[in-house]
């Protein structure tokens, strides 16, 4: 070999090196960020929503409940709160979204009090109370929720009437579990949901950052796979939705930039059987109920009722009268 072939295969194999060193710096930075996306702190959350009126001390205080320790299959227990302000055999299991915690949550919880529900409130893996290393956008999560449901059926009964109402990711965890076999629930309400993780990351790239092909993706997720044993196509409710044998209400704003309405329009359409959908003008993303609540609400007892879902009149009763 020449002194100029010489040369050339070192500066190639220099090259290649660089390359692989700045692919493996960039994948491992890219998968921290959502292994371990930013959360918000616990006091800021229970602040913001003391601040816009959707959380009551005085009533969260005061409200029968159970605090429960839930263990899931993947290995780690979930904190969950028990609200049980009424006599009755319905509860909402309610699965919030990334970055916030089940004090997000109290504001559906009342929700479906005044609809006749008691409800379940929980953190997800690595939020909040509970435990749990990483995030995974609804892989882990959704058997999680199945654990969380599964406890609340054992202490409710066969006959109890249980739903699940999720938020952003949490909406996208409750159709996953959905589509599973066995699973638990009586009906489901996704709320601004993404309909396949794969294009909500090439979106938030799109929009947010210079990358704007399909290399991030697959470099994400060789290094997902070995960091945290899945990818993001594994994380798809446009696969589980046509699954789905339960009612289902979807909800999303209009206004929504994060995650696109268009998303919610595609699962609707792919969803079989009993299905409705509310699109509202107003509200950013997960703002549809902040905005709209009244319109929310009442969306959602046409779907319970539409359903034969909603306990009948004299059913539910406060547990303080």
């Amino acid at each position: 070999m020449g002194p100029k072939r010489r040369k050339f295969v070192l500066a190639t194999g220099i090259v290649a090196g660089v390359s692989a060193a700045i692919s493996s710096a960039a994948g491992f930075i890219a998968t921290n960020r959502l292994m371990y996306m930013k959360k918000k702190e616990d006091e800021f959350i229970r602040e913001r929503e003391i601040s816009a009126k959707r959380f009551d001390e005085g009533w969260f205080d005061s409200v029968a409940k159970q605090d429960r320790w839930v263990d899931s299959p993947n290995g780690y227990r979930l904190k969950a709160v028990l609200l049980e302000p009424l006599q009755t055999r319905h509860y909402a299991v309610i699965s919030h979204g990334v970055t916030e915690n089940k004090i997000n949550s109290v504001k559906y919880a009342r929700m479906f009090e005044r609809l006749g529900f008691n409800s379940v409130i929980y953190d997800h893996r690595r939020h909040g109370d509970s435990e749990g290393k990483t995030t995974s956008f609804g892989h882990y999560e959704k058997i999680d929720l199945g654990a969380v449901v599964g406890e609340l059926r054992k202490y409710a009964g066969e006959g109890a009437v249980i739903g699940v109402h999720g938020e952003s990711m949490g909406a996208a965890t409750a159709l996953l579990y959905a589509g599973m076999d066995g699973d638990e629930a009586d009906f489901y309400i996704a709320d601004c949901p993404f309909s396949d993780f794969t294009e909500q990351v090439l979106h938030i790239l799109r929009r947010d950052t210079p990358f704007r092909t399909t290399f991030a993706i697959r470099l994400a997720n060789f290094f997902l796979r070995v960091r945290d044993g899945y990818t993001l196509d594994l994380v798809s409710p446009r696969r589980s939705v046509p699954d789905i044998e339960k009612p289902v209400l979807f909800i999303h704003s209009l206004e929504d930039d994060f995650i696109p309405p268009d998303m919610t329009r595609e699962l609707y359409l792919l969803k079989n059987g009993p299905k409705a959908i509310r699109l509202f003008k107003k509200g950013a993303h997960a703002q549809s109920f902040n905005e709209n609540p009244a319109a929310y609400e009442d969306t959602v007892r046409d779907f319970l009722d539409e359903n034969r879902l909603l306990p009948e009149e004299g059913q539910a009763h406060d547990t303080a009268g």
